[in-house]
């Protein structure tokens, strides 16, 4: 069973990574109504991140080789820091200071008490209604060439609030991205190209210390986790396609009232202890 729990916790994965409404909160809320019950652990979650991290790599590979050509140029000189793909490179390791400061900082927080279903509950409606207001009065005017340092670390920070489950990392990237102006399209591009660093970061380092010192802890071992991780890859990769398609001509709406009615349907679950928070 815990195969196949594993690797429908891939598939779960693979669907909400890259939409607005929290790949950790699905996983900790999935896994509560599993045979084994329980929740999948902080080290699963990040690990099998991995693979949809990796989706994004292959997707946008043209992109990102560009990037990264055109960064190490500028620290040699040969690259002015001006030309927009280096200053991409810039702006994304800018963006991702935040989360890896208060990931460092709060680690015990993110892997405990902030895990609580209530606390899930709670973002998922609160912040699901942030990004209906930023979907609503946002001016969708700014391109990605427009992005400026102040907006970079402001991406950063909002990126940094979804080490909270519940917030979702798209979701609080694009709630930024629409508030301070920019399309639809370009606060989700960005938010999957500044997300690369910090997932990474966070997935090999919980990986480094399952492998070389305390095991994983929670029901699943490293080889269900590693299949979990490979299934979230392929689904995570056809994802991206079909939402950077869907929001060209879609509002947010749908993930909104989706965020909330879920959100309201924990604080039910949860209040007649059919689930244990």
């Amino acid at each position: 069973m815990n195969w196949i729990e594993a690797a429908f916790l891939g598939l779960v994965q693979g669907l909400t990574e890259f939409l607005p409404i929290s790949s950790s909160a699905h996983l900790r809320i999935v896994g509560s109504f599993l045979p084994n019950a329980a929740d999948p652990g902080a080290a699963f979650t990040a690990i099998t991140q991995l693979g949809t991290e990796t989706a994004v790599i292959v997707f946008f590979w043209r992109d990102i080789v560009r990037i990264l050509r055109a960064w190490f140029g500028s620290l040699r000189g040969k690259v002015s820091r001006d030309d927009p793909d280096a200053r991409m490179g810039w702006l994304v390791i800018l963006g991702s200071l935040p989360i890896i400061v208060l990931g460092l900082l709060f680690q015990d927080q993110i892997e405990s008490v902030l895990r609580s279903l209530w606390i899930v509950a709670t973002m998922l409606i609160v912040f699901g209604m942030i990004l209906a207001v930023a979907d609503a009065v946002g001016r969708q005017e700014r391109e990605l060439s427009q992005l400026t340092v102040k907006h970079g670390i402001l991406y950063g920070l909002a990126q940094a609030m979804a080490l909270i489950p519940g917030v979702s990392r798209s979701g609080g990237t694009i709630t930024a991205g629409l508030l301070m102006g920019y399309t639809r399209e370009a606060a989700a591009r960005y938010s999957f190209l500044l997300a690369i660093p910090a997932v990474f970061g966070s997935g090999l380092y919980q990986l480094y210390k399952v492998v070389s010192k305390e095991g994983i802890s929670g029901p699943f071992g490293l080889p269900e986790t590693l299949l979990a991780t490979v299934i979230a890859f392929v689904v995570g990769f056809i994802i991206i396609g079909w939402f950077l398609k869907f929001i060209s001509t879609h509002s947010y709406r749908v993930f909104v009232w989706y965020r909330i009615l879920l959100g309201l349907a924990l604080y039910v679950l949860l209040g007649f202890n059919v689930i244990s928070a």
